[in-house]
């Protein structure tokens, strides 16, 4: 009896969640000032604002994916996603800041990437994820596109070390063949870091790689978030079957 009781009260505590696209200024904002909270307080990126906002040139060009807790009303998670035409228009994808993805251009036709993924510290779980991907598998499935890019990124307050040792450690099993193979800008210089040394892959990074998604080659330091960024890529044909009945049914 008493853990039927104390099931009820987890599912009563449990909070009701829904995803949603941006539709108004106010919803993107929304999504901006998450994403200061999460990217500036709590990571300690250096953000050119000073509003309690994030916000870059892509804002303008993107889908803001939203994930909404129903009885607060609070923005809780969120994806922005550039598609081919939103990329030509914002001048290319994000990404190509960062890396040369000269040898995955030919897929831009079809390519999306995806970026500025974030979650509230109070709501970092599969519900929250999940339901980040089912808004951006309908995405994808409704206008037929067939490959996701994007970033995924490793703190480094602890000056990379352990960056190094996941792209040591990730990289025989998940890099991705030669043809798709990026190029970073600023290239973290792993030979000088320690990188034989265990480490357990982010949660978003690690989801990345249980859908099957590839790591498209050696990570880029960016020091205005203090982070190593590995440029991954999800073919969807290559998805995990598991996974691919779930979201893309």
């Amino acid at each position: 009896m008493l853990q039927q009781i104390k099931t009820v009260a987890h599912e009563r505590t449990r909070p009701s969640l829904h995803y949603s696209f941006a539709r108004t200024p106010a919803e993107v904002m929304e999504a901006q000032r998450l994403r200061y909270k999460v990217f500036a307080e709590e990571m300690g990126a250096k953000l050119s604002g000073h509003d309690g906002l994030d916000r870059d040139g892509f804002d303008a060009f993107c889908e803001h994916l939203l994930v909404r807790d129903v009885e607060s009303g609070k923005v809780v998670g969120t994806y922005r996603i550039l598609d081919p035409q939103m990329a030509g228009e914002a001048g290319g994808y994000y990404s190509a800041g960062e890396f040369d993805l000269t040898r995955l251009m030919h897929l831009s036709p079809s390519m999306v990437e995806l970026g500025r993924a974030c979650v509230h510290r109070d709501y970092r779980s599969g519900a929250t994820i999940s339901l980040l991907w089912a808004g951006l598998a309908k995405f994808m499935v409704k206008n037929g596109y067939e490959y996701l890019i994007g970033c995924a990124s490793i703190g480094m307050a602890d000056g990379g070390h352990m960056a190094a040792n996941l792209y040591e450690q990730l990289k025989d099993k998940h890099l991705a063949p030669v043809e798709y193979r990026v190029f970073p800008r600023c290239r973290l210089p792993i030979e000088a870091l320690q990188n034989d040394m265990p480490a357990d892959s982010p949660a978003l990074l690690k989801g990345y790689l249980r859908l099957g998604a590839y790591i498209c080659g050696e990570p880029h330091w960016d020091p205005d978030f203090n982070a190593a960024d590995l440029l991954i890529m999800l073919p969807l044909a290559r998805m995990n079957r598991r996974y691919a009945d779930h979201f893309l049914k």
